[in-house]
């Protein structure tokens, strides 16, 4: 899994690509680096999927856990660029339920506060 972060005005996207599992780095998991950025200030969050090809359910966790300490600490999460196969994961799991959702990062960028 590669991570990249970029802002846009008061958004921090995570654009990941790869295949979002378990890790022996623990110091790179997605939970990590967004409770360092929470820890840091940051409160407006969006994960940009459109290159995720895979996930298994430590991944999942992983969102969800993510989704939950930014909502803690009174921020935004937004995940954006769902393929046909992830999005079905999200499904199963419940998370389209859940997280707010959008096709593209544009869309997800335009309903930030």
């Amino acid at each position: 899994m590669i991570i990249e972060t970029r802002e846009h005005n008061d958004v921090t996207v995570f654009d990941i690509e790869g295949e979002i599992r378990r890790s022996d780095n623990q110091e790179s998991t997605l939970h990590h680096l967004v409770k360092k950025l929470l820890d840091q200030g940051g409160r407006e969050i969006l994960f940009n999927l459109a290159k995720v090809d895979f996930i298994d359910s430590f991944g999942v966790g992983e969102i969800l856990a993510s989704y939950i300490s930014t909502q803690n600490v009174g921020g935004h999460f937004k995940i954006a660029g769902l393929s046909r196969k992830i999005h079905v994961v999200f499904q199963v799991t419940g998370l389209t339920k859940v997280l707010e959702i959008h096709d593209t990062e544009e869309d997800a960028l335009r309903r930030f506060l």
